[in-house]
């Protein structure tokens, strides 16, 4: 080492270096990154260490290198060389997260001498349970950020206690039935068995994103600090509650009330907001089901056959219209529109938007709640399912379509009641009231700001 590398090492050594462990899959990695730069610009003379493989920096425009005072890093997925795939559920998940824990820590220390700045905190997705070992063997404190809602966050956090109430396991088929409310947690009193993401209860315990879950419920207590993007005033029990049960927990959000109007994302290039502009007040149905999740083909044609017949406008962001049933774009064609991409964020914003036909992903239902449009769900698998509950049996902002799968008749009536019901009327109602809470908690004296100031605190003091 020259001597003007041992001087830049010694100026640098003390000041704060946080390394930024990211899961790859799903929409994971991009709510995680948007923290980081939110951290970044509040903490400018912290170096922020972004770890994560290189397709899904990729995705996120983020190259290798330094950006700021982000450096993003591309580490191994995990996968060997000349490896096979078998199709086998979650196999990249799998392969990614068995080489994880290495690879990670062999990332951290080289960003720590490359840098002449030892890494004082590891902030990570909470899927991360080996991070508490991680963060003991370099002396740093450890903060996990969750992904999706507080519900869902407890439902992991309480994973042992559930099992042991339950005396064992369910098959997917007897879970799917049962209303047996989960009132022995605080704040779930309105959420069902059914409700529960997999590998709590039912579907496969013993694989390894189950017991990835299952660890991370149990690890969350020892962390320094978990924070979501969420606001405290959307759930006070559940806030309260996971308050007495780690650390600190902080609700940062809703993140996208940040941004007035929403940040630019694509293009528009359909002129869905054009479209959008000329159609009358809470009259349009927006349908998405997120970037991962496609609906089987026959709720594909029954979500289709619905919108038709309702006869309301509707605005359909699906990657491949060719799924559709034969003629249906085209009989359509002056009633709505399908497009490959949309730019929710603005067309939940429109005041011609009435209902939102979602997947009920966390990101989805906060962006509802910013644009005050009431939710028709369909929940697929992981949080969906409690989220689903949450905006129909706790906060009433929507409703859950009948059986829990599209069919023509339950969508037709899940539209009048939305659309043209008095009980539509009073979910927009509270809709606007959980609107102005979200605006105060993010505003300059609300929960969601003294929140994140705090965290930030975390990272210089760490």
């Amino acid at each position: 080492m020259s001597d003007k590398e041992a001087k830049n090492t010694t100026a640098h050594h003390g000041q704060p270096h946080v390394a930024v462990l990211a899961f790859p899959f799903s929409t994971h990695a991009a709510p995680l990154l948007a923290a980081t730069r939110r951290l970044a610009a509040a903490s400018p003379t912290t170096l922020f260490s972004f770890f994560n493989t290189a397709v899904s920096n990729r995705s996120l425009g983020l190259s290798a290198g330094t950006h700021g005072n982000i450096r993003a890093y591309d580490i191994s997925d995990g996968v060997p060389e000349g490896y096979v795939f078998a199709g086998k559920p979650q196999e990249e998940i799998e392969l990614f997260m068995r080489a994880a824990p290495a690879r990670f820590r062999e990332g951290v220390e080289a960003a720590g001498v490359e840098s002449g700045r030892r890494v004082r905190w590891l902030l990570t997705d909470a899927f991360f349970w080996f991070a508490a070992e991680m963060a003991s063997e370099i002396e740093a404190p450890w903060v996990a950020f969750w992904t999706a809602g507080p519900t869902s966050l407890s439902a992991h956090i309480y994973t042992d206690l559930i099992r042991d109430n339950f005396k064992g396991s369910l098959t997917a088929a007897e879970a799917q039935e049962d209303e047996t409310p989960l009132d022995f947690i605080p704040g779930m009193s309105k959420i069902r068995v059914r409700d529960l993401p997999e590998g709590i209860l039912f579907g496969n315990l013993k694989s390894l994103f189950s017991d990835m879950l299952h660890r991370m419920g149990r690890a969350l207590p020892s962390a320094a600090a978990v924070f979501l993007n969420s606001f405290e005033e959307l759930d006070p029990a559940i806030t309260d509650d996971l308050t007495s049960k780690l650390t600190t927990f902080l609700s940062i959000g809703p993140t996208n009330l940040l941004h007035k109007p929403p940040l630019p994302s694509d293009p528009d290039t359909d002129a869905c907001l054009h479209w959008l502009d000329a159609q009358k007040p809470v009259s349009v149905v927006y349908v998405s089901f997120g970037s991962v999740t496609v609906p089987p083909r026959g709720e594909l044609a029954a979500l289709a056959e619905g919108l038709e017949v309702s006869g309301a406008p509707f605005l359909w962001s699906l990657k491949k219209s060719e799924d559709l049933p034969e003629g249906f774009v085209e009989r359509t064609r002056r009633q709505g529109k399908v497009v490959p991409w949309a730019p929710q964020e603005a067309i939940l914003s429109s005041a011609a938007t009435g209902a939102f036909v979602t997947h009920c992903g966390w990101n989805s239902l906060l962006e509802s709640v910013a644009g005050g449009v009431p939710m028709i769900c369909r929940p697929f698998f992981g949080d969906q399912r409690i989220n689903g509950r949450v905006v129909e049996g706790v906060l009433g902002i929507g409703v859950k379509l009948e059986g829990g799968v599209v069919s023509k008749e339950g969508l037709v009536r899940a539209l009048g009641v939305v659309l043209l019901g008095e009980e539509g009327r009073e979910m927009r109602k509270k809709m606007k009231l959980l609107r102005e809470k979200a605006e105060w908690a993010v505003g300059a004296q609300g929960s969601s700001t003294r929140n994140f100031n705090q965290l930030v605190k975390l990272v210089d003091l760490s």
